[in-house]
């Protein structure tokens, strides 16, 4: 039998003071013992919501059983062992199941759920209507049923839920109208219903909501009018995006939407829109992406959209546009992407603009020149020979006499002489240098290999070079490509590439061209000489794909101590995600190649080296030619003082990627290299730069808060959507490695997976990186190429 919040508290009051003691310590236990991601407040649920869970269970079909433990009497209903429920009082306030493969339907009886305040159950197969017991639940903030199979009408009920502030149906079966009820839905602050069947018209209701910041209605059969009074009423609406693409929308597009001052996403294409673009669009100073492609729009392109500075994508292709390209569209610095193809527009490219874009920018406009080499625009007429009796008489062109013909011919056969002189000389020259050369060649490798210069190398790979140089320092060399004497490292071209807690980096050009990166450690930072010879000459054994290789080392006559390692063309992650040209990006498999490469290369030191990294950022995340990453800075803090450790776990801290818990361990572990591969991946899934907080919150806190909301879309890089759209991968991709990427981020260390479980699970997700990779395709073959490692360093 049930007991609700009221018989609860009725109870404890009847006890005696033993009796009540001892009655709420069983309580703490039984909480104790059931609760799992969320607190309970002890109090067991009510009659009707209880009864409300069990049809709302029996209307569902569980395949995979998700649901088994919402059985017997329903006591611990609310204390956190039903799976997806949370209560306060007794009274269910969220029902969360996405992604559990549920199918059947919704009950109605989901309205004795009255304190209900979050329904989400996107990403499954359930169908039916939406029920209209809906508009019962007044608490209602959260609708997400998005990715599903319902099919009907919207209810116009819901109009009822006052508080509603997020409804997601997209991509189901809905059809019917748009209610008009929504404009009663003031605190509705996002609301997507794109990729439906519905039909009807846009409500004008929804034009002036004025908490509605995100409005999705694309990919439906919408027809009419797109409404015009949009912000009219209130002139705080704060639309930041809207989406009425992919419909059969008609008239003109309306002056009104340049009250929409805080708009920055507009996309209307793939509709029957007809008309001029209003030329108030040059108000929306916060647009960033302007998209009216496949329309039957009509007259000039507005001077004003020169005006809207913020703008990055402009598409206005696929219409019956004329007149010339405005000049004004060279003012906006950061577009990135200009289409205005298929139309009638006419006149010359601007220089700026088909520099920027390539032909297929601007093809299909027969009367359009300039943008391409294949498409030059006509010169100026020539003055004609004799007057036109109709214009005043001009000078005419007169042809060269005899006289001036020869000394024209004789001076461009001087000129080819002299030019054939000078290739005679250069080649001459040439040859004689190619001897010289070789003789120094040969000069220079002879004294490499011999002791004149106070060491000893070889020009084979896998070889010990020693040497002391004229420097009185000592040059070890690991097995390599490159040879070179401690003077040729000395004496190198150096360019700084960055700086760390350990020290400084360079770029380093030998004088035989070849490039290799050096890390200079700070002074007075390093283990003794003898110390730092023993750990750093293990290092130089370590090899494995993706572990960028040390291949030698220097310590000078006053103890300054240098790093040689294999130079990467292409930089770092950092660099890679974040200062790239804004044409240039980053696709879905190129990244997942990248993460996977990574946790091969921690998966070696973890299991082959018994080694921790300690401080894995993109920064120390290197790529090669072929976007191949390797892992840097591994094992330098076996290098460094303790004092110097502190200060790397400081700094890590600073840029985000440091374990929750090395605040008080000051000792980092496998668990904390997983949780700086989570935040690695969360880099890559989102592209932002963990060094940089939204609303005060790191990049793990950010996504985590995001997906709670159930936007989980909008943690996802814009490129990668795109991605996602264009079919290259799926959204299933995505959220499989993002669901990863917030266990490796998990507070606890406890629940955080290891590394080989990792590799694993970037491997199922996406296993045809796996198969056309160059590294080795399992945990399995990466451990075996680790063995290969090279030799160690000797001195004589």
């Amino acid at each position: 039998m049930l007991i609700n919040h009221h018989q609860f508290r009725n109870k404890l009051v009847s006890m005696n003071k033993s009796s009540r003691c001892f009655f709420l310590f069983l309580t703490f236990l039984l909480h104790l013992t059931t609760v799992s991601s969320q607190a309970w407040d002890g109090v067991v649920i009510t009659q009707a919501d209880f009864q409300g869970l069990q049809a709302f269970k029996q209307g569902l079909v569980d395949p995979f059983n998700y649901l088994q433990s919402w059985n017997g009497t329903g006591l611990d209903a609310c204390s956190g062992a039903w799976t997806g429920i949370k209560c306060v009082l007794g009274k269910v306030i969220a029902i969360q199941l996405p992604w559990k493969g549920l199918g059947g339907h919704i009950s109605e009886k989901v309205g004795q759920l009255t304190a209900l305040r979050k329904l989400s159950l996107h990403d499954n197969l359930i169908g039916g209507q939406i029920p209209q017991s809906i508009s019962f639940l007044r608490d209602l903030r959260g609708v997400y049923l998005f990715n599903n199979r319902f099919s009907g009408s919207i209810p116009a009920s819901i109009g009822n839920c006052l508080l509603l502030q997020t409804l997601d149906l997209s991509n189901n079966l809905l059809t019917g109208s748009i209610p008009t009820s929504f404009s009663n839905n003031t605190k509705l602050y996002r609301l997507n219903l794109s990729y439906n069947n519905l039909s009807g018209e846009v409500p004008a209701g929804l034009t002036n909501l004025p908490s509605l910041t995100y409005l999705f209605l694309s990919n439906n059969n919408l027809s009419g009018s797109i409404p015009d009074s949009w912000g009219e009423t209130n002139k705080s609406y704060q639309l930041n995006t809207l989406y009425l693409d992919h419909n059969s929308l008609s008239g003109s597009i309306p002056a009104s939407i340049s009250n929409l001052h805080s708009l920055e996403q507009l996309s209307l294409n793939n509709n029957q829109l007809i008309g001029i673009i209003p030329s108030e669009i040059g108000n929306l100073s916060r647009l960033q992406t302007l998209d009216l492609s496949k329309n039957f729009i009509n007259g000039d392109i507005p001077e004003t959209i020169g005006n809207i500075s913020s703008l990055f994508q402009l598409d206005l292709s696929g219409n019956n546009l004329t007149g010339e390209i405005p000049l004004s569209i060279d003012n906006l610095a950061n577009l990135t992407s200009f289409n205005v193809s298929n139309n009638n527009l006419s006149g010359p490219v601007s220089p700026l603009l088909s520099r920027k874009f390539n032909s297929s920018s601007f093809a299909g406009n027969l009367q359009l020149c300039g943008y391409s080499a294949s498409v030059p625009c006509p010169l100026a007429p020539s003055p004609s020979v004799i007057p036109s009796p109709s214009t005043p008489s001009q000078p005419a062109t007169r042809k060269l006499n005899t006289k001036e013909l020869i000394l024209t011919i004789v001076g461009i056969s001087f000129l080819f002489l002299l030019l054939l002189f000078c290739a005679l000389i250069s080649f001459l020259f040439r040859k004689s240098g190619d001897k010289t050369g070789t003789d120094s060649v040969k000069k220079g490798t002879a004294a490499a290999k011999s002791t004149g210069k106070g060491g000893k190398a070889s020009s084979a790979a896998g070889s010990d070079v020693t040497s002391s140089g004229d420097t009185g320092g000592k040059l070890v060399h690991f097995d390599g490509p490159l040879a070179f004497t401690a003077d040729d490292l000395l004496c190198a071209t150096a360019e700084i590439m960055g700086k760390s807690t350990y020290g400084t980096v360079y770029k380093a050009t030998l004088e035989d061209g070849s490039q290799v990166a050096v890390k200079r450690l700070r002074e007075k930072i390093a283990k003794n000489q003898k110390e730092f010879e023993t750990e750093v000459n293990a290092l130089g054994k370590l090899r494995h794909p993706n572990l960028l290789a040390l291949r030698a080392y220097y310590v000078g006559p006053k103890g300054e101590k240098l790093l040689v390692f294999d130079y990467m063309p292409k930089g770092s992650l950092a660099s890679f995600l974040h200062a790239r040209a804004p044409d240039t990006p980053i696709d879905w498999p190129t990244r997942m190649k990248i993460a996977i490469c990574v946790a091969r290369g921690l998966l070696h030191l973890h299991a082959e080296a018994s080694m921790v990294h300690g401080n894995l950022t993109s920064a120390n995340i290197l790529l090669d030619d072929k976007s191949n990453a390797k892992v840097s800075d591994y094992g330098l803090s076996r290098l460094m003082s303790a004092t110097a450790n502190t200060n790397m776990i400081a700094t890590a801290g600073a840029l985000g990627y440091r374990a929750p818990e090395l605040s008080k361990l000051k000792k980092a572990n496998p668990k904390t290299d997983v949780y700086s591969l989570g935040v690695v991946i969360l880099e890559l899934l989102t592209g932002k730069s963990p060094s940089d907080t939204t609303n005060g919150l790191d990049l793990p806190q950010w996504v985590a808060s995001v997906v709670e909301e159930e936007w989980t879309n909008e943690v996802f890089d814009l490129e990668l959507m795109k991605d996602a759209a264009a079919g290259s991968t799926t959204g299933d991709e995505l959220v499989n490695t993002l669901k990863l990427a917030l266990h490796c981020v998990d507070p606890s260390p406890a629940a955080r997976p290891d590394m080989q479980q990792i590799l694993k699970q970037l491997e199922e997700i996406k296993p045809e990186v796996v198969e056309s990779g160059e590294g080795p395709s399992s945990a399995g073959e990466a451990e075996a190429a680790g063995d290969a490692g090279g030799s160690e360093g000797k001195t004589e």
